[in-house]
């Protein structure tokens, strides 16, 4: 078991999202401004302990933790569903440089509260690398998705994924299961009590921690040409 911390979440927390999810416009929201601001705190001084604790880990580019939180506010102009304000609180946290590749996301909210990470939207050539490199040897990947570590905290690599070959790629390839990803998503979800629980901010660090064979591997190939030679 992690050892405990005192930046632990309050049950508040989750009541509010409860309520808010029951009263979800800007009228019960401006007259409740003052809970969302006190509720938010809890989540900053969480942020900002967790932030703390990955830069003895890795080396993260978000400079607060504060700066980490997602606003409440909706975007609804291409939504049908015009509700004005999340019914979670999340926050991301940016890896520092160009060598350092995938992101860290942390989201809570009632019955389903989960840590996350990695590459949610690579961009055509990034995609093209990483599938290459699957295509030519795909062995480091395997491993790391079959070490006890990933297992235990991953379970499997999610992500949305083609029903067929990408264009380009033989559909006989050995690696066809991880060519057709289209995200490289790592998660682990938490209940409502361990996310209440003293020990939660060293959870969702470890979590993010081991992560990192994943990244490193993928960060590897992100900035390294077919011929293993630095862009």
């Amino acid at each position: 078991m992690s050892k405990e911390n005192t930046n632990s979440l309050p049950l508040s927390c989750l009541e509010y999202l409860k309520q808010l999810k029951q009263n979800n416009n800007r009228d019960w929201f401006n007259q409740h401004k003052n809970e969302f601001i006190h509720e938010q705190s809890f989540l900053e001084n969480f942020a900002e302990a967790l932030l703390q604790k990955m830069n003895v880990h890795d080396v993260i580019e978000t400079v607060s933790g504060k700066k980490s939180l997602h606003r409440i506010y909706r975007d609804t102009r291409f939504s049908k569903d015009k509700t004005p304000y999340k019914i979670n609180w999340s926050g991301g946290f940016k890896r520092a440089t160009k060598l350092r590749r995938g992101g860290y996301y942390f989201h809570i909210e009632p019955n389903n509260s989960f840590i996350a990470g990695g590459f949610w939207g690579p961009n055509n050539d990034d995609l093209k690398r990483i599938r290459d490199e699957f295509a030519f040897d795909a062995t480091p990947l395997r491993k790391i998705l079959k070490s006890k570590s990933f297992i235990n905290t991953f379970g499997t690599l999610q992500g949305e994924q083609l029903k067929t070959a990408p264009k380009g790629f033989d559909a006989d390839n050995e690696a066809i299961d991880l060519l057709r990803y289209k995200q490289f998503l790592l998660i682990k979800k938490f209940t409502d009590k361990e996310v209440l629980s003293k020990y939660f901010l060293n959870e969702a660090n470890q979590t993010f921690k081991n992560m990192r064979p994943f990244f490193d591997y993928m960060s590897e190939i992100l900035t390294t040409d077919v011929n293993g030679l630095e862009l």
